[in-house]
């Protein structure tokens, strides 16, 4: 079987934190926690306007945690400079816009070739691993495999709003996707939206072999508490992916 990773985002406890100000609630804290209720990595976006996530809690991460760090980031020249710096495990990159209230879809890799170009080769050059946050289109799959990704992750939002006929399709389209991104060689990663039942669901698709999952856990921690919202997702996913393996 092959086996599906969980990636955590802790960006929503440092939104917390900055909200009142100090260092309560700690974001290195609550990435401890999800790592030892089962999550397999630490996923946090340092934005532009650092409305969460801050440089310090980057520098603090990369020092203190083992774990793989996924640092989602703008393909800007000062994001860049800051992720060759810290060689995190692995970097996604995004779109960004400073009116968003969160990442509204996927990066246009086929219309910015020439842009991130140079950003994924310095990000590489570093052994950092490039991951593209895109829309499930193969015009974009192809552009992130011409670029050099080692992944791509597909963008779930649209999934996750709709129902019915329309999340049938959106469904379609993510597994298609998903097939192409492992067909040209580089990981398929999903996230975006995403709680117990959207994440099953996605966990049967054995192209996918990571779920990025931030909102849903940080706000249903609030009701069970971070370490068993954490250890149930991964739980759900796991079996997700056993049943499918043994349907």
């Amino acid at each position: 079987m092959n086996p599906i990773r969980l990636g955590v985002n802790v960006d929503h406890v440092a939104t917390l934190r900055n909200a009142r100000g100090g260092t309560h609630p700690d974001p290195l804290a609550a990435a401890r926690v999800a790592l030892a209720a089962g999550a397999d990595s630490i996923t946090i976006h340092l934005r532009e306007d650092r409305r969460h996530i801050r440089d310090a809690d980057l520098a603090t991460m990369r020092r203190e945690l083992t774990a793989p760090i996924n640092l989602e980031m703008a393909a800007t020249e000062e994001m860049a400079r800051i992720a060759v710096d810290a060689r995190p495990h692995a970097a996604c990159i995004v779109p960004e816009r400073r009116a968003e209230v969160t990442t509204e879809g996927g990066l246009d890799a086929a219309g910015l070739e020439a842009v991130l170009r140079p950003v994924v080769s310095a990000l590489r050059g570093v052994g950092t691993r490039v991951s593209l946050f895109l829309d499930p289109d193969a015009r974009q799959v192809e552009a992130a495999a011409r670029l050099g990704a080692g992944a791509v992750e597909l963008h779930t939002g649209t999934y996750c709003e709709h129902s019915g006929a329309a999340r049938a399709e959106e469904h379609r389209r993510l597994i298609e996707a998903a097939r192409l991104v492992q067909s040209l060689g580089m990981e398929c990663h999903a996230g975006h939206g995403l709680d117990y039942d959207t994440a099953a669901e996605l966990a049967r698709c054995f192209d996918i072999v990571e779920l990025n999952i931030g909102h849903f856990l940080i706000g249903q921690a609030v009701f069970d508490g971070l370490a068993p919202v954490v250890a149930r997702m991964k739980a759900v996913i796991e079996a997700a992916r056993r049943e499918s393996v043994a349907g």
